[in-house]
């Protein structure tokens, strides 16, 4: 039996989540012996997205989970002391005015640009950053903005204060930006798009049609990017086969794009993985065919050159191998992919951010995700099950260059299929599993305790650069596995 953990309420997560009403399309298995799964032979729709749902109250992870971020520096300026915006609509604004709506989580960071001792405190919410004394050093602080009106933000060191460190924050009545940010849609891959367990039978041909798709894309909730997509989503459909059989694979890029693409699946045995076959200019298609012989998850992405642009900007997805008798029955599928983008402001900015490849070649990603964009699977597609459902999560790490520590947070995976292979001896009772850029991983467990579990990378950092994801799970206390003040409540 297993233990979960009360750390969920103590996490920070993203601030900029996305929001999406696309529906999942109903995907069946066709037992035909030449066939296109739904998911697989078409671009999703590309819809609009709806008002951002709210955060419940009675959630204790609500919390901690910041709304609204604003960074200062410290510095001298205007010939006194002064806190110095930095990013966004107060980047080199001495003092600036920080506007939030009452209610937000507000993070605050302090960066130390003089070498002086300082801080800063909010003290009507109760809260201030540690003293920062040497230049670079930095501190954070978290607080809810639990009434509105205007309020004083400083110094707190004797003198700093009336020296010239003091700001307002005004909290309600926030006005929404001049700037219009360029149409875009979301490319969120739903985590439960994905087909079901190929029917038995005896082989089939397989016909999967790919298609590259550039278009800009919901990075964050006020963040656009220029995504390359297979059919439209990050990450590219889910495809499934059996050992043995044959895929028919036709390779179609978009009219409208700029770019050639090429798709290289780590299941083919082959030149490139089919890759030297479909450099593909806009507008033409190209197939190729091979036999699916190794059972595993794998992989796929875009392989022209310059491979890691391709792949960062979204260009990535995984197919399913199974085994001759299949693998064992679930109550719920998910389908969770790892990647990373570089883009040319800092994270977090609102307006819209293009490709780095300086910070590619750096290995220095902004932004970390699961299926495609901050709040993918906190706000946009959260996964849901019920206490005593099994689950079992297909995952994968687009990469290009960032190796992932997968775990659930507040669960203990029962199986894992280590590095996605079968026929091997699989681990049981696995806190975390390491994956490697181009790498994937199965992991199975029961939920026992109802609650919101946590998808993080345990290279935590990374959660505050948009690396988080959402299991809520529905049910019945278990006060026998788990009991403490509030635990049925988090997540509902």
């Amino acid at each position: 039996m297993k233990h979960t953990t009360g750390l969920i309420a103590v996490l920070a997560l993203p601030l900029f989540v996305v929001a999406s009403g696309t529906p999942r399309s109903a995907i069946g298995a066709d037992a035909s012996p030449s066939h296109k799964h739904a998911a697989q032979t078409r671009p999703a729709t590309l819809a609009q997205a709806p008002a951002k749902p709210a955060v419940s109250k009675k959630s204790p992870a609500a919390e901690y989970t910041p709304t609204v971020r604003y960074r200062l520096r410290t510095e001298l300026a205007e010939g006194k002391m002064a806190f110095v915006g930095v990013g966004g609509a107060i980047e080199g604004v001495v003092n600036p005015t920080l506007r939030v709506n009452e209610g937000d989580v507000v993070q605050v960071s302090l960066v130390n640009n003089d070498g002086i001792e300082h801080d800063v405190v909010f003290p009507e919410f109760k809260a201030g950053t540690d003293r920062v004394n040497r230049k670079g050093a930095s501190s954070v602080t978290v607080f809810r903005a639990d009434q509105g009106g205007e309020f004083a933000y400083f110094c707190s060191l004797p003198g700093h204060r009336q020296a010239g460190m003091e700001g307002k924050i005004l909290v309600g009545g926030v006005k929404a930006p001049i700037a219009a940010l360029p149409p875009s849609v979301s490319i969120v891959r739903n985590p439960v798009d994905l087909p079901g367990p190929a029917a038995p039978g005896p082989l089939r041909t397989v016909k999967v049609d790919l298609e590259a798709v550039e278009l800009v894309g919901r990075l964050a909730n006020e963040t656009t990017y220029n995504y390359w997509t297979f059919n439209g989503k990050v990450p590219g459909p889910f495809l499934r086969v059996r050992k043995g059989d044959t895929v028919e694979l036709n390779f179609k890029n978009n009219g409208n794009s700029r770019m050639i693409h090429s798709v290289d699946l780590h299941a083919v045995t082959g030149p490139g993985g089919g890759a030297v076959m479909t450099q593909t200019p806009p507008g033409e298609t190209k197939s190729f065919r091979f036999k699916a012989l190794n059972p595993g998850l794998y992989v796929y992405h875009c392989a022209t050159p310059m491979v890691a642009n391709h792949i960062s900007s979204g260009m990535y997805g995984l197919i399913l191998v199974e085994p001759p008798g299949g693998l064992p029955k679930v109550d719920h599928e998910f389908y969770v992919m790892q990647g990373e983008l570089y883009t040319d402001r800092p994270f977090g900015q609102r307006g819209h951010d293009e490709f780095s490849v300086e910070k590619l070649l750096a290995e220095r990603p902004e932004y970390l995700v699961f299926n495609g964009a901050v709040g993918a699977l906190t706000t946009e597609h959260p996964m849901k099950a019920k206490v005593g459902d099994t689950v079992r999560i297909y995952f994968g790490v687009g990469g290009p260059n960032v190796t992932s520590s997968f775990h659930v947070i507040g669960e203990i995976f029962d199986r894992v299929y280590g590095e996605a292979a079968m026929g091997s001896t699989i681990m049981t009772n696995v806190q975390t599993t390491m994956v490697p850029a181009g790498g994937a991983a199965i992991v199975e467990f029961t939920l026992e305790v109802p609650g919101r579990y946590i998808l993080v990378d345990h290279s935590l950092s990374r959660l505050e650069r948009g690396l988080a994801g959402f299991l809520v799970v529905e049910g019945p206390d278990s006060p026998e596995v788990f009991h403490g003040e509030g635990a049925s409540m988090a997540g509902h």
